[in-house]
This record gives C-alpha cells, structure tokens and sequence, in this order.
C-alpha cells in the first residue's frame, strides 16, 4: 500500500515565549527589545531606592496599593521575585539587586535625552555648574544682567569642587578652571587667575613689604593651597612658611576670614573687586600676580551653537571685556 503523501515542510512559526521563560540569547549585535510597562519600572525603581512602599507611593504621587499592582506586575513579567519581606523590612531579592542599577541608568539615560533636547530647542532652564566661589564671587553678582537681557531664559546654577560630566549629569555648560584643552568640550576662554595679597584695613597698615608677612596668619584655601607658596618664590620671600596657617575648603571661606581680620589672604582679584570697592579689605601690596591657569565656559562639542548657549557666551566674553 502506498505510503500516504504528505504536504510540503513549512517553516514553522516562533513559538510566543511566556514571560515566565527565558528567551535565548539575542545573536551578536542585536540588543533585545522586550518591552516592560514604564509605570511598573517606575514603581520598581522607586521602591527599590526607598526600600518601602509607602515611600514609593509618595514619590510618584500614586495609592500604596497601585506600587503593589504595579511591582506585582512587573514580576509575573519576569517571573523572579523582586522584594523579599523579612523581620527588619522590605530588602531586594537577588534579582532584584540585579536588576535595579541598570533599571536606574536607563531613567537616567532618558531624562538626559531629554534634557539635550530640551536645550537645543530653547525648552527648560540653562544649566551651569561652577566653583562656589566662581559662583557667589563673580557669576551671581553679574547675573541680573543676563536676566534683565534675556528674561525668558531660566538659569540654574550647580557647584562643584571636581569636574563635572556635562553629558552625563545633564547639564548645559560649566566653568572650568584649567588650560582650555578637554577633547570633546567647546572651551572659550573668560579670564586668567591672578594673585594679591589683600587683608583688613586695619591689618595692613602693619605690612609695608612682604618680609613683614612674618608673624602674621596667612589664610589659605584648601583647593587653592600652593598659591601662597607661589606668591612668596615670586617675591623672594624666604622668611614666612607658605604652609603653615589656617586653611579653609573654599575661597569664599577665606575671602569671609580676611574681612574679619584673621589673617592676610593671597586671592584672585576677581574673587574680591566688591570687598575691595566697599573698604572691608585692602590690597596690601601693588603687585599683581599671573598664574598659568585660566576660567573657562565650557559645552559638548555638538551644543556650542545651541541658541541660549550661544547667548550666555556672547554675554560672559562683553562681561569680561567692559569689566
């Protein structure tokens, strides 16, 4: 009897795949895609920074029971446990820790995504980072200027003692300290650092020449500390120890310490124009200083054309010229 016959081989379809399986590996170069409710990833990210529900629930502005449902969710999506309850609280399982910091880059890649695009559209505030002195002593006094020429244009300054990651911090541009060359940012150049020496009114009428810095206090900030050092090698100064004194984390500090007559300051005259106009420090000698290091406005490559950029530069470079 003749065997039956049977129909052409079809390709057979992909069979769906359960949440609750584990697909394979995507092959070389193909990321996987699967596709996660954001609410739910939301609900997740901000249980798991919070350890608690509740907490949770009032960052996002949602009921208790919605970040339940929504981590409830997430979970028969993947088909691990995220949170284990035990005597002390609520803790991450394992597949939760895993899970969580790329879960937390992801919202941060987004929300700088966004901002980028915000910025070259003119949308949101322009954001600066600084030094906080940079900031109090030069930036902010200025700054009314701007707003008055640009009303429509919010600015948010941050500060910060280290360079900043402009990309990945989402901000707009920065003013860096240093010499200009930092592959992947536009730098313009605004001013260069110089050194006096200033104190109070009253204590420098003591100092007539820099030998007489002997036995008075030298203040100094922590991250400008060799700059007395510097400042006494260029006037040949050999009696007066550049390390001892008291030393304070910023420049502010120290500009604040001067005033109250605690000690002689060595500063960047820029740093100290407006206690200087007002008579609460003097310049205690005539000489002015240069160091190598400069101030800088600095953004990625790709925004240095950006409309409000372009704005806040071309107004730092008339500042620094008509002042």
């Amino acid at each position: 009897m003749p065997a039956p016959e049977q129909a052409p081989k079809q390709a057979a379809e992909p069979a769906a795949i359960s949440p609750k399986e584990t697909p394979a590996p995507p092959s070389a170069g193909v990321a996987s895609r699967r596709l996660l409710p954001l609410n739910a990833l939301k609900a997740f990210e901000a249980a798991g920074r919070h350890l608690n529900f509740t907490a949770a629930a009032e960052e996002l502005s949602v009921t208790l029971s919605a970040i339940s449902h929504q981590i409830r969710q997430l979970e028969e999506l993947l088909g691990v446990p995220l949170f284990n309850r035990t005597r002390k609280g609520l803790v991450l399982s394992p597949e939760g820790q895993l899970i969580l910091p790329d879960v937390q880059q992801g919202f941060d890649h987004l929300a700088h995504a966004l901002a980028r695009l915000e910025a070259r559209r003119g949308e949101g505030p322009l954001t600066i980072s600084m030094f906080s002195t940079v900031a109090m002593r030069w930036f902010i006094p200025r700054l009314p200027r701007f707003q008055a020429r640009h009303p429509d244009i919010d600015v948010r300054i941050t500060t910060s003692m280290k360079p900043v990651d402009l990309e990945r911090e989402g901000l707009d541009c920065a003013i860096r300290y240093g010499n200009g060359d930092w592959p992947g940012l536009h730098a313009t150049r605004l001013f260069a650092e110089e050194l006096i020496v200033v104190a109070h009114p009253d204590l420098a009428r003591s100092i007539k020449k820099p030998a007489d810095l002997v036995g008075h206090k030298l203040l100094h900030s922590q991250n400008r500390f060799e700059h007395w050092r510097i400042w006494l090698i260029a006037m040949g100064v050999t009696e007066v120890d550049p390390t001892v004194g008291t030393v304070f984390e910023t420049r502010s500090f120290t500009i604040q310490a001067a005033v109250q007559g605690m000690g002689v300051a060595v500063m960047d005259p820029a740093f100290v124009a407006d206690e200087i106009k007002a008579g609460r420090l003097v310049q205690v000698f005539d000489k002015t200083l240069p160091v190598r290091g400069a101030y800088w406005l600095v953004c990625l490559e790709h925004m240095a054309e950006a409309a409000r950029i372009k704005l806040l530069r071309e107004w730092l470079i008339e500042e620094v010229t008509t002042s």
